[in-house]
């Protein structure tokens, strides 16, 4: 398989084909595989497969909408009490990106939808999914098997590059 670095695309529209439970196990060790500042691992995730609930978090800002229409979300969230906290949305960010690059990876596909560190996207998360005190959402990811392929842009610009 090619490298799902330079394969990774934003996926919104799915099929209904399922995600099974091990491939959800699969993702998650992914993201759990993620490095993390003085390994805190700050992590915990919602695996959200209820259609009602999927439909709530599509409504969770402007750009959700598709969430509705995906197999199943995960919400990876953290705990706001770290030994570290000013790099707790660093952890979350590779975190995340693991669970997108593994996707690719299972033929699967899904975008990232950021809701930290917005207060109302996060209050409206906080309510969706009745997090306890303490844990705040990072982001949505929803996933599924993609409904057609999407070619991937080469982004790279040598402009951006500086040399010393």
């Amino acid at each position: 398989m090619k490298d799902p670095i330079f394969q990774r695309v934003s996926v919104r529209k799915f099929t209904d084909a399922p995600v099974t439970d091990e491939q959800v196990e699969r993702l998650l060790r992914a993201a759990m595989a993620a490095p993390s500042a003085t390994n805190q691992q700050p992590w915990e995730f919602y695996v959200v497969r209820d259609p009602e609930k999927l439909m709530e978090l599509s409504r969770c800002h402007e750009y959700s909408m598709c969430v509705k229409n995906a197999t199943l979300a995960l919400v990876p969230c953290y705990r706001k009490e770290a030994r570290h906290p000013e790099y707790l949305h660093l952890d979350l960010s590779a975190a995340t990106e693991n669970i997108l690059l593994e996707a690719v990876q299972m033929g699967l596909g899904g975008t990232w939808l950021g809701i930290a560190p917005v207060p109302d996207r996060m209050a409206k998360m906080r309510e969706i999914l009745d997090l306890p005190e303490g844990l705040e959402a990072f982001a949505i990811v929803p996933l599924g098997q993609p409904e057609r392929d999407k070619p991937r842009q080469d982004r790279y610009d040598p402009s951006r590059v500086h040399t010393l």
